[in-house]
């Protein structure tokens, strides 16, 4: 037995190698951590336990029956964040590039079949050349496999990739899939065909940073959810982000107890909004002066600015912001803005974590560009998600509500469960100068008719007269009124018509 031990020992410590010291040493100095590094980093210290150290590929083609190294590429197994239950897989780059055969796409398959059957969320830490050319079908047979589960656990439970390498071609389609992409500056890449296929094709001169880096994928394509300066800002941020999350999609959201009082007044919600209506300010003032000490965990931070979505808590209970930035483009919708809306909204109504909505919008952006680029569809998409949620829903209007935007912020024509106003709410069909020049065509606009309109139209009363809002408010009140309504709503009781899925405009 004790010379069985021995060589189990051994084993153990060849595994825990890759694809040995000095590709390791190439890994650092590169100024990227190994496999398990991430997973040190990233789990509750000790709580790692390894599955299918002693997998090796089966192949013998090209000469890799004479090189096999354990684990085949890919570190799998479970522990904990916060104490919670995670799965976890981490490519390891040492060994054959990360690459993907049979073997490895077996092990990452077997975490993701666990997770979905232990209610638990799966994080992948990518880092992988790719298929192994040397398998041929057999690697594009096991990228299926993981596309498959990666879509059957989607809105079941929690799923997050990192991209802490290259990560190309087919590979790429598995975290597009999962709910949230965090990518790191100089280290990331992800495209479909790189700089020399393109050139090839398209004539196109590229690098992979212009290509596919972390800052295109995080502020032009909105791939990437989060970008980081590093690998351990970015697995820090990865445990902050589950904080908030539920482990699957019938618990609902970890509540932790909140130092902020539930009943604080903030009195500088007064002078947030400026009297001049086309002036702008910064939305992150009224969603930081409301939640829980200031803390708001934002999503897609650089893409789609004039709307901004993240998490925060209220009275200890997570919640999902989506708010209209008033500083980015007057706070318009457009496309980018809605399809990052909707994303979010959806991944938040699938894992019962209530939305409050922040809006002022004047309304969605006109132009050809966005005509032609779909805004109508890509428009709907938001709209579709507010009113397919079922979650507690809230909405606070600042200042303007103008036009079919009014409706698709969540308004209480599609569920909302409250919906109050400010004071210096304008709740419209379109803003007065425009409703001016409409109403008295060909005539000479004046100020006295804009000022007329204003007092007519845009202000919160006629809305709340017609039960379209809950209540009008203090602004200092706002905090206190939303954690209100969340307790109120925790027992709130709703569901969508039976259906085998729905018909998303995509």
């Amino acid at each position: 037995m004790r010379e069985k031990l021995e060589l189990l020992q051994q084993k153990r410590a060849e595994s825990l190698l890759g694809g040995g010291e000095e590709r390791i040493n190439v890994q650092h100095e590169k100024g990227k951590l190994t496999a398990r590094e991430r997973l040190d980093a990233l789990l509750d210290r000790g709580t790692f336990v390894e599955l299918d150290r002693f997998v090796t590929h089966r192949s013998v083609d090209f000469g890799l029956a004479d090189e096999k190294y354990l684990g085949d590429g890919v570190v799998t197994g479970y522990g904990r964040i916060d104490g919670r239950l995670v799965y976890v897989f981490a490519q390891d780059f040492t060994v054959f590039g990360g690459s993907l055969s049979e073997a490895h796409a077996e092990k990452i398959c077997k975490v993701m079949d666990s997770a979905l059957q232990n209610g638990a969320p799966i994080i992948g830490l990518n880092d992988s050349g790719g298929a192994r050319i040397q398998e041929g079908v057999v690697s594009l047979g096991g990228y299926a496999d993981i596309f498959l589960r990666n879509t059957l656990a989607s809105g079941v439970v929690p799923q997050i990739s990192a991209i802490l390498g290259p990560c190309a071609g087919g590979a790429v389609y598995s975290p597009a899939i999962t709910d949230f992409v965090f990518m790191v500056r100089g280290v990331s890449y992800m495209f479909v065909t790189g700089p020399n296929v393109v050139k090839t094709v398209t004539h196109e001169e590229v690098d992979f940073e212009s290509l596919g880096g972390a800052d295109v994928h995080g502020g032009t394509s909105g791939v990437a959810h989060f970008v980081h300066d590093s690998e351990r800002d970015s697995l820090a941020a990865i445990r902050t982000l589950l904080s908030f999350l539920p482990s699957n999609n019938l618990d609902g959201p970890p509540r932790r107890g909140a130092a902020d009082p539930p009943d604080r007044r903030d009195e500088e919600l007064l002078d947030v909004v400026p009297d001049n209506t086309t002036k702008p300010y910064d939305m992150h003032d009224v969603i930081r002066r409301v939640v829980d000490d200031g803390d708001f965990f934002e999503v897609h931070r650089d893409y789609g600015g004039n709307l901004l979505v993240g998490f925060a808590r209220l009275g200890g209970r997570p919640v999902g912001i989506v708010a209209n930035q008033p500083a980015v483009l007057a706070g318009v919708l457009d496309i980018a803005a809605s399809l990052k809306g909707a994303r979010f909204i959806r991944f938040c109504d699938a894992f019962n974590i209530p939305l409050v909505t922040f809006e002022d919008v004047p309304g969605f952006l006109p132009g050809v560009a966005q005509e032609h680029g779909g805004i109508i569809k890509h428009g709907a998409k938001l709209l579709y998600a507010y009113c397919e949620a079922t979650v507690p829903k809230l909405t606070v209007i600042t200042r303007k509500a103008y036009g079919g935007a009014y409706d698709v912020m969540n308004s209480k024509h599609i569920r909302g469960d409250y919906n109050v106003a400010w004071p210096s709410a304008e709740i419209a069909v379109m803003g007065p100068k425009g409703a001016v020049e409409i109403l008295y065509k060909g005539e000479e606009a004046s100020d006295e008719r804009e000022t007329e309109y204003r007092e007519k139209f845009a202000h919160p009363y006629l809305a709340a007269a017609r039960g379209y809002l809950d209540d009008i408010i203090d602004p200092r009140d706002t905090r206190p009124r939303l954690i209100d309504a969340l307790a109120t709503l925790e027992t709130k009781r709703d569901k969508n018509p039976p259906k085998k899925h729905d018909n998303l405009p995509l």
